[in-house]
């Protein structure tokens, strides 16, 4: 393509469309709506109970009694979906993670309240063991600390069975671990879950943005100085989340996964454009906590620069994204309708 094709300056003045409103408008070529929004939550133990949450100014950690209050407006907002993440107690931890596959336990607890008060509103469980593990890792580790690929991944597949039994309409592994998709779908055909989906996070990176969502969780505690390496992404490769993600979509995964988002948008653009299968992006909590910390020293305007930055997801080809600005960009939508 050459601008030979389009005509030369004065004939064609590209800021001739940018003049006005209107025109800005019926060009746009991507546009935000509350239909691309999934709000993660994190969920504790009790009731009436509320914990703010120090490294994500406006995000807190509820209850299931106040997590149904606030459903209510993600309902009557039209949020499509809310990602449960549970808080778990120090003393519910273990080396082999019993609690995350426990039917009584928060997740599933959780996931039942809200199907019976909001029947359509989606919900996503996460499917990974470091909030159950005494070590903070995502999976059951050896005696030298190396994360056990196929025991892990059996431990996994129960988890996905006991959010399936709750009555979750998505579980979306985010462990990393090979061969995990494969066994979960398995699993949900025999047990007779086959409209379950599975998101999988598919090209999940080894990032440090993953810091303030490991204090909501509880997990940051257990893992100390220790790294993810050796299951999550490089974040200096590329076409190894193209094999990763055709690894999964072969396995029978529905919707794949992008984490980090912003930083790695690139990634988002060769997943779509190679696939064009259902992509999402995870806009992580070190994301959030950068924007607030900019936006509450006055030093970036609010609704401009978050509004920007969830468009670029959208650009890159993102059909949805995970924010924790979900609920509060559904007020803005709605305020600008």
């Amino acid at each position: 393509m050459s601008i030979e094709q389009f005509g030369q300056f004065p004939a064609r003045r590209m800021r001739r469309m940018r003049k006005d409103d209107f025109s800005r408008r019926l060009m746009a070529e991507n546009q935000l709506s509350v239909n691309d929004l999934i709000y993660p939550v994190f969920v504790l133990e009790g009731e009436n109970q509320r914990e703010a949450i120090d490294s994500m100014p406006g995000v807190e950690r509820k209850s299931i009694d106040l997590l149904l209050q606030e459903a209510q407006e993600l309902v009557d907002l039209g949020i499509p979906a809310v990602a449960i993440f549970p808080v778990t107690p120090a003393d519910k931890k273990s080396l082999l993670a019993e609690e995350a596959y426990n039917s009584d336990g928060l997740a599933q607890r959780t996931v039942k309240a809200l199907k019976a008060k909001f029947p359509e509103l989606g919900v996503i469980t996460d499917v990974a063991l470091d909030p159950f593990t005494t070590h903070g890792q995502d999976g059951i580790i050896d005696d030298q600390g190396y994360v056990l690929n196929d025991v892990t991944t059996q431990i996994l597949v129960k988890q996905a069975l006991s959010h399936a039994q709750a009555g979750a309409d998505v579980v979306a592994p985010s462990d990393m671990m090979d061969g995990r998709v494969g066994a979960i779908r398995e699993a949900l055909e025999n047990a007779g879950f086959v409209n379950t989906r599975i998101l999988a996070y598919s090209a999940k990176y080894a990032s440090n943005y993953y810091g303030p969502f490991r204090d909501a969780v509880g997990s940051a505690g257990n893992i100390k100085g220790g790294n993810k390496y050796s299951y999550q992404m490089d974040p200096a490769n590329s076409d190894e989340a193209l094999q990763e993600i055709a690894q999964d979509l072969a396995e029978g995964a529905d919707m794949v996964m992008v984490k980090p988002g912003m930083p790695y948008l690139d990634i988002v653009r060769r997943v779509k454009d190679t696939f064009k299968v259902p992509t999402y992006a995870y806009q992580v909590s070190g994301e959030y906590a950068m924007h607030m910390a900019a936006i509450n020293n006055g030093w970036l305007a609010e609704k401009p620069c978050v509004m920007e930055g969830l468009l670029a997801f959208k650009r890159a080809g993102a059909d949805g994204i995970l924010t924790y600005f979900a609920k509060q960009v559904g007020y803005w939508l709605k305020e600008d309708n």
